[in-house]
């Protein structure tokens, strides 16, 4: 059998069965490719130096999207004592508080002065009861007591109910005024500063708790 007809039986069998072909020596080499023209390059010295398409090359030449964004990303923190403290808004809050606490202890304080003066009244005369007396007398005296108590407890509720309603109305201003000033000067995010626990180097944060406290009087004021 010629040399020929040998390759055209191996391409034969290779061809017929897939599985022996993938276990078989590698298929013969293919047939020369025609001679190039005169002055051309050969295809596989073309073949060596690729053509980098646009979008690689774009691709290599700008950062992430990711990186870009962590890049320009700001966040503002603020001191929210100082905002409660040094604001026109802050500072009325306080003050009605401390006003309704001054007057709600002034009124404990006198009942508590009143019951003093009953149990300094009822041990002057208990040498002089029976014992009977003596036990209707301090029955009295203990409901005059837990009465006592109960307004104690009441007016501790009206002073938590109208701080937790000042408090509130406080926080809603500074919120509102936090997002407008965020917006305003591209800000990501605004927290409070005890909540700040790590920022990263490639993070722009900046304390806004001046800038807020001057916004929120600036708001206080056109309110008024």
């Amino acid at each position: 059998m010629t040399t020929m007809l040998k390759k055209i039986f191996i391409a034969t069998l290779v061809a017929s069965l897939p599985a022996l072909a993938a276990a078989a020596d590698p298929a013969p080499a293919p047939a020369p490719a025609p001679a190039p023209a005169a002055g051309a390059k050969p295809a596989a010295a073309a073949a060596e130096t690729p053509q980098k398409s646009p979008t690689a090359a774009t691709t290599e030449s700008k950062p992430s999207d990711a990186a870009a964004i962590r890049q320009t990303t700001r966040i503002g923190y603020v001191d929210i004592s100082r905002i409660f403290n040094e604001t026109v808004r802050g500072k009325a809050v306080e003050a009605k508080l401390k006003g309704m606490r001054d007057k709600l202890q002034a009124r404990v304080d006198a009942k508590r002065k009143q019951l003093e003066k009953l149990r300094a009244s009822l041990e002057a005369k208990l040498p002089t009861l029976s014992q009977e007396q003596r036990g209707a007398k301090a029955k009295e005296f203990q409901k005059k007591v837990e009465e006592f108590q109960k307004f104690g407890k009441q007016l501790e509720e009206d002073l938590y109910t109208t701080q937790e309603k000042e408090t509130k109305g406080h926080s809603d201003a500074t919120e509102q005024v936090a997002v407008a000033y965020g917006k305003a000067n591209g800000f990501a995010v605004i927290v409070i500063k005890k909540e700040l626990l790590y920022v990263s180097d490639n993070i722009d944060a900046q304390d806004v708790t001046d800038a807020l406290i001057k916004a929120m009087d600036e708001a206080a004021r056109k309110n008024k």
